[in-house]
């Protein structure tokens, strides 16, 4: 599938219809094949979509989403805090690969929100601290989670504009593997 001006709507389409194959696939992949390959290579990448999500090894955006070589703009970080490298990130995909749609991915059980509701010290600290300062005082770990998505939607929203750029959150089950959209 050709992903050049792709629009928000047909780009989430896309993943949500991917992740519907992934519930249902015991071995579900996206196009990795040689022909793939060189079509990127000789003409570059057009994701259809950038997902910025967690670091945790049990949240894999290309399977979730069954995408293949090209599809996708992944930016991984623990508690996908949105830092200078992921905004310039999101930035280059949206202003020179053309991308439409932003997916902040968070996900359930997530290690980073887990220790952001602790005291930390170290580097971990400032993955933490941006985490507390987007879920407050809650001690619900899921909707910490949601609440720290929320958070960096609006900072992306803040920094990054462009005609037709939708920018939503997203969390993802690590038991079931379903992807809430609607968050």
């Amino acid at each position: 599938m050709k992903h050049d001006n792709m629009t928000a709507l047909q780009a989430l389409q896309c993943l949500k219809n991917g992740n519907k194959l992934y519930l249902a696939s015991s071995n579900a992949v996206g196009n990795t094949s040689p022909e793939r390959r060189l079509e990127t290579a000789r003409n570059g990448q057009h994701p259809y979509a950038v997902i910025v999500g967690c670091a945790d090894s049990r949240v894999i955006p290309e399977s979730i989403f069954c995408a293949g070589i090209g599809d996708i703009f992944v930016i991984r970080g623990a508690g996908n805090v949105i830092d200078g490298t992921q905004l310039g990130s999101v930035e280059y995909a949206v202003e020179h690969l053309g991308t439409k749609l932003v997916v902040v991915l968070g996900h359930t059980g997530c290690g980073a929100v887990g220790a952001a509701m602790h005291e930390n010290s170290g580097h971990v600290k400032c993955i933490t601290d941006e985490i507390k300062r987007a879920i407050g005082g809650e001690t619900d770990e899921v909707k910490a989670s949601v609440l720290n998505v929320k958070n960096s939607v609006n900072v992306i929203k803040k920094n990054i504009s462009a005609d037709g750029l939708e920018v939503i959150g997203a969390l993802y089950h690590t038991d079931s593997g379903v992807v809430d959209f609607e968050i």
